[in-house]
């Protein structure tokens, strides 16, 4: 018995290693995302920390790039890369329309907190939420979308003009659509 469990003991190390569960610390993300957002990075510190405070430690994250626009219905549009400890890379895209009262349009460099993800595939799929904005140059800012368990952090700083409110959802697939539904 007592050689079983020490045959046992370095196969589920490194089980244990190889899941999804390891997180990444609040200041490897502020790196992370000042080395993505450059020079417009002064307020990402305090918007991660405030994330990290709420939801803990996040499991993946990613980097990447959208746009939207609205006159009352919108839609958004996203491309970006998931970063896990132990699976690795992952290219993502985003779609998803919206509906509120939300003018405007904006480009953003985008960095997602994500929150209990088991596995990839548990980041495709409508992922809901309530967005709001308000401002006409840039800034920082930070909504949360959630499927099932797995919650998604959006972290923006973007350029553009865009004043509102409005309820959507973004769909998450492994290939890029225009198909925002």
């Amino acid at each position: 018995m007592t050689l079983l469990a020490c045959v046992l003991a370095p196969l589920s190390a490194a089980h244990a290693q190889g899941s999804l569960s390891d997180s990444y610390s609040g200041s490897e993300l502020v790196d992370s995302g000042k080395q993505f957002f450059g020079s417009a990075s002064q307020g990402l510190a305090s918007v991660v920390e405030r994330a990290v405070s709420q939801f803990g430690l996040p499991n993946g994250y990613v980097l990447g790039e959208d746009a939207g626009g609205a006159l009352f219905a919108g839609a958004r549009y996203g491309e970006g890369v998931l970063y896990t400890r132990n699976a690795g890379e992952y290219n993502l895209y985003w779609q998803g329309p919206s509906i509120g009262f939300d003018v405007g349009g904006d480009g953003s460099k985008v960095m997602m907190l994500v929150y209990s993800l088991n596995q990839i595939q548990d980041v495709l799929g409508r992922f809901a939420g309530v967005d709001g904005s308000a401002y006409i140059v840039g800034g920082f800012g930070m909504t949360v979308i959630k499927r099932g368990n797995v919650v998604i952090v959006p972290i923006r700083s973007g350029v553009g003009a865009r004043l509102g409110i409005n309820v959507g959802y973004l769909k998450f697939t492994a290939e890029p659509t225009w198909n925002p539904f």
